[in-house]
């Protein structure tokens, strides 16, 4: 039996629907909604909160520059097979500003909460601020070892 319809080539344009002819699929969640951020935009967030519950006390972190990195390096020399840093510093030099380092995946290891989590980044950046300025980490944020 011949078919009187041949087949129709595909086209070299893009596809405008699925195979169900539903159209394409589209986001999750809108994008005002938590849901929509990843894990490292909102442990970035977590990191930037921290900084702005401390500029109000110190106003000279302005001229820091914070960072989310997502592991250490391997350079071996800030941690062993028995301990991974959870943040570092880098000091200013050659016109550029001083630097805090959060490191994202040992943090979201070691915690299980969102609550957890901001937490201890918050106990990290404070850490990391206090050895920066050459203080105690209770004087950078009295609150701090309260949680």
């Amino acid at each position: 039996m011949d078919n009187p319809v041949p087949p129709r080539a595909a086209g070299p344009g893009p596809r405008r629907r699925d195979r169900h002819g539903r159209g394409m699929r589209g986001p999750i969640a809108p994008p005002q909604v938590p849901l929509a951020a990843s894990r490292a935009e909102a442990f970035a967030d977590l990191v930037q909160d921290s900084v702005e519950r401390l500029e109000r006390r110190w106003p000279q972190l302005a001229d820091i520059d914070f960072l989310v990195l997502e592991v250490p390096r391997l350079d071996g020399r800030d941690w062993n097979e028995e301990s991974v840093p959870l943040g570092g510093t880098i000091p200013a030099r050659e016109g550029r500003p001083a630097r805090v380092v959060v490191y994202r995946r040992p943090v979201e290891i070691r915690t299980k909460g969102r609550d957890e989590r901001a937490a201890l980044v918050h106990e990290v950046v404070v850490e990391q601020v206090a050895e920066l300025l050459g203080l105690t980490p209770e004087t950078v944020d009295p609150r701090y070892g309260e949680d």
